[in-house]
């Protein structure tokens, strides 16, 4: 093998073959085999751990915010041009979680993606940062790919796009053409991401923990819970290896039940693999959000959404690992029709006794409404104290959540109900369970998607998406029901 120069000197080349002009014409990466256990390991630093380096960061939040706000009021005053003082604020927000970087982007995102949960004109303010991230300079990127593979891109790939195809707060996305014709995307990290973010991630969690958790709504929401599972879902995405190897399953696990031909997911080709960077399959189509693209091309948006959602139910409750960050740029709608989740950065398993939880909840709301499941449920995992009568709190659950889970997402949010369900099980000494808070999370966003697509669907009665899970308890509600389930 052959030595690399520059910035790669201390590491050979990985295996390849070469033709008789010199060009490669095969390549295998680190992870051709796929990743060692090793490799998959997530070593999140501490989180609360606060020292001089957070302080100086902090102050810079501070001024960065504060000024990014101010100048948008003062653009304001001068020309309103028919927007509110809250719109103005709240634009200059987002213009500084831009600056901030990484973790104030994912921030906005998820601002962007809960708009039952805060001010209107902030979420929509933080739209932006679902898709306008700023992406780092070709040299840059050149330079990382060398650095991962080994190769200069020109070398190791047929073809390479300087031009990124998309930029998250993460990493970022690049076309390129394999050595063997394939077409495919790698997606490199940002550079030093894992040290800035674990600060800014330091800091948040200093915030929530010493200064909101004061506030009676702050501990109601668990905000604390918030920091410490937006920390540990970050270091988890900062380890490549470990995404490619839970899309991998995710994909492998799709067609389980011999169904879901709708809906995949991008194949891994682990030859171009590394701990930084992730190579894999290219799909063409467009986001789930992209709603007059999807009625110009007659789409059937409802059963779309429908059979994504179920793939989706169907990886939480039993296979394990599900998606956790399905904002529209990460579930497209593609160019044959069928759907396909990406970005697997953001993942979540919940443990065996959650898993029986969340069925349970789907089964109560789904097939039969009784609610003194869920109470005996919300006891076995601490959520709710032992002394709790489900002949009692199963009854008043229901008349506040059943008016809300029989109505379609065009009329009642999804944002909404979770507050009243906080609030409810606060009467019965209950906290909120940090396990479903990522759950709670991709709920919001299947919400964003049907109150355009579907706006009279209605999501927590359809017996379609358990098919799989309850399959005797569906059979016979459809039965009783005159129901048909779609393909």
């Amino acid at each position: 093998m052959v030595p690399v120069t520059g910035s790669s000197a201390n590491r050979d080349r990985p295996p390849a073959t070469t033709d008789a002009a010199g060009m490669l014409t095969h390549y295998r990466g680190p992870f051709a085999d796929g990743p060692p256990p090793e490799a998959l390991r997530v070593d999140a630093p501490p989180l609360d751990r606060f020292g001089l380096t957070e302080l100086r960061r902090m102050f810079l939040i501070g001024f960065v915010l504060s000024a990014a706000v101010l100048r948008s009021v003062a653009v304001w005053v001068v020309r309103r041009r028919g927007r509110s003082l809250a719109t103005a604020a709240s634009e200059g927000v987002v213009d500084g979680f831009e600056q901030l970087g990484p973790t104030f982007v994912k921030l906005g995102q998820l601002i962007a993606s809960s708009p039952g949960l805060f001010p209107t004109a902030l979420a929509d303010a933080a739209l932006r940062t679902l898709d306008e991230v700023p992406p780092f300079d070709p040299a840059t990127v050149r330079q990382m790919v060398e650095d991962e593979l080994g190769y200069p891109p020109g070398q190791v790939f047929r073809s390479f796009d300087d031009r990124p195809l998309s930029a998250a707060s993460i990493a970022q996305v690049h076309a390129v053409v394999l050595l063997d014709g394939r077409e495919a995307v790698i997606k490199l990290q940002r550079p030093d991401i894992a040290h800035r973010m674990n600060t800014d991630l330091r800091i948040q969690y200093f915030m929530v923990s010493k200064l909101l958790n004061r506030f009676e709504g702050a501990r109601r929401a668990n905000v604390v819970a918030m920091v410490e599972d937006l920390h540990e879902v970050t270091n988890q995405e900062l380890n490549a290896a470990l995404e490619a190897h839970r899309q991998t399953y995710f994909r492998d696990h799709i067609g389980d039940y011999g169904d879901n031909e709708g809906i995949t997911a991008p194949e891994i080709y682990w030859d171009y693999c590394t701990p930084h960077l992730i190579c894999m399959e290219r799909m063409s189509g467009v986001p789930m959000d992209d709603f007059d693209e999807l009625a110009r091309r007659d789409i059937d948006g409802e059963l779309v959404l429908r059979r994504g959602i179920k793939v989706w139910i169907e990886a939480a409750l039993t296979h394990g690992p599900f998606h956790g960050d399905v904002h529209a740029g990460n579930l497209w709608v593609l160019d044959d029709g069928r759907a396909t989740y990406l970005d697997f950065g953001i993942m979540g398993e919940l443990p065996d006794e959650w898993r029986e939880t969340l069925g349970e909840i789907m089964y109560t709301s789904m097939i039969d409404q009784d609610y003194r499941r869920v109470v005996t449920a919300y006891q076995r995992v601490g959520v709710m104290p032992a002394d709790v009568d489900p002949e009692v709190a199963g009854p008043a659950i229901a008349m506040v959540m059943e008016p809300m889970l029989s109505q379609s997402l065009g009329s009642v949010s999804l944002g909404e109900t979770l507050k009243s369900n906080l609030e409810l099980a606060e009467q019965f000494g209950a906290r909120t369970p940090r396990e479903l808070i990522l759950v709670s999370k991709q709920l919001l966003y299947f919400e964003r998607y049907a109150k355009n697509l579907a706006p009279d669907y209605v999501m927590a009665r359809d017996l379609f998406l358990i098919r799989n899970v309850f399959p005797e308890a569906v059979e016979k509600a459809c039965a009783e029901r005159g129901i048909t389930l779609p393909d």
